[in-house]
């Protein structure tokens, strides 16, 4: 049996620190994993940018209610759906992840969770556990499942290599290729018609 697991942003939905800084002006908060493969030294970055701005897990909860999935996401995940188990797996959290699962249709994610300080104030974050996508696929295939992954960026590559079938999905060109050995596809249309390949087989 097959289980599809998805990264989230830049898959699903926009990134939410790209959009965060577009609406605040700080450009620093443009960096994600596509940018720093170090997700923990990425992280310490966006607290300490959020503290010399004075801004916290509100401000940040008020952009993300504005942002809607990609084009063609909502559609993409029902229709994969019918065909095959689906998880997503985020190196997002929790606090963040809530509305945009509402507007996919609350689709099964695994995530992560900020240390909240009472003011609001983004402490720290707790990492579900190391290297959780990779350690999710791996713990799906010790339960007997064929995993399939697709995602965009450095996190995603454990568990695309992990995986029976691996896709790139809108990444950069450097990763592209550095791994040419993924199928890298930039429609909903070709990542679907190539799980139903595996699927099928």
């Amino acid at each position: 049996m097959y289980i599809t697991c998805l990264d989230m942003e830049g898959v699903l939905v926009p990134e939410i620190w790209i959009e965060f800084a577009n609406t605040t002006g700080i450009p620093e908060l443009k960096r994600t994993t596509r940018d720093e493969p170090d997700y923990d030294k990425l992280m310490k970055f966006r607290i300490d940018i959020l503290k010399q701005h004075g801004l916290g897990l509100k401000e940040i909860q008020e952009v993300i209610s504005k942002i809607d999935p990609l084009p063609g996401a909502k559609e993409f995940m029902d229709e994969l759906r019918e065909n095959c188990q689906t998880i997503i797996l985020s190196d997002t959290f929790e606090q963040f992840a809530g509305p945009l699962m509402k507007k996919l249709g609350m689709p099964t994610i695994f995530c992560n969770t900020l240390e909240v300080a009472p003011n609001g104030e983004i402490t720290g974050y707790k990492m579900r556990c190391e290297k959780s996508k990779l350690t999710t696929v791996k713990a799906l295939q010790s339960m007997g499942y064929d995993t399939i992954a697709s995602g965009d960026s450095f996190n995603d590559l454990g568990m695309i290599q992990a995986s029976k079938a691996g896709f790139l999905f809108r990444t950069t060109d450097k990763i592209k290729a550095d791994y040419p050995q993924y199928p890298a596809f930039t429609e909903y249309s070709e990542l679907l018609a190539a799980i139903k390949d595996v699927i099928k087989q």
